[in-house]
């Protein structure tokens, strides 16, 4: 994109302020991981910088898990604003089934994953995960889900996606400026 995606402007707010909008009242703590910290004061929520600098989202992630205070921690990308609360709720509720609670999508037309696709930036992470990241991180293998074979995971298949998000709108995301106009039309910005 060329910028700060959690920064773009949609409906007169940026993208993390609807997320948070959207999400304050789930949970009792917001925490926000920046390695811009001073570009995100004006939310007056905590701000963590990556512990392990420079290991990109697997790093953003273990710092996150790290900063919570409670044993699991729901993340949500900055760059996927369409926040469907039922959802969280039920991805919540399943957290004790395993050390992280992630969501699988078909692969987009095109792509050969019979298995479908993870989406590790809308789950849920136990403390647990800690140590598997960790170990990720130690040998630079910094794919999202390199951890994965090391713990407990509690799938969440489309088939149970869709009773909540029959559209699977919670996972637009705006990789380029032609996916952020089109995130832009969509229906469903709250906040």
């Amino acid at each position: 994109m060329g910028t700060d995606k959690a920064l773009l402007p949609i409906e007169g707010k940026t993208m993390i302020e609807h997320i948070i909008a959207q999400v304050k009242d789930i949970g009792d703590e917001v925490i926000v991981i920046t390695n811009t910290p001073d570009h995100y004061k004006f939310l007056g929520l905590p701000l963590f910088a990556d512990v392990i600098p420079d290991k990109g989202a697997l790093g953003g992630l273990y710092t996150a898990i790290d900063a919570a205070s409670h044993p699991y921690t729901l993340i949500l990308a900055c760059d996927m604003p369409f926040v469907n609360r039922d959802l969280l709720r039920y991805m919540i509720s399943l957290a004790p089934q395993g050390d992280a609670v992630i969501p699988k999508i078909a692969a987009p037309d095109g792509e050969k994953k019979k298995s479908g696709m993870a989406e590790p930036l809308r789950a849920i992470y136990s403390k647990a995960c800690l140590a598997p990241i960790r170990k990720c991180i130690d040998e630079d293998n910094l794919k999202m889900i390199a951890f994965f074979k090391d713990v407990k995971l509690r799938w969440i298949d489309e088939e149970e996606i869709r009773r909540f998000d029959p559209d699977l709108v919670t996972f637009m995301n705006a990789n380029t400026p032609g996916e952020f106009e089109k995130m832009k039309g969509v229906k469903g910005m709250k906040g």
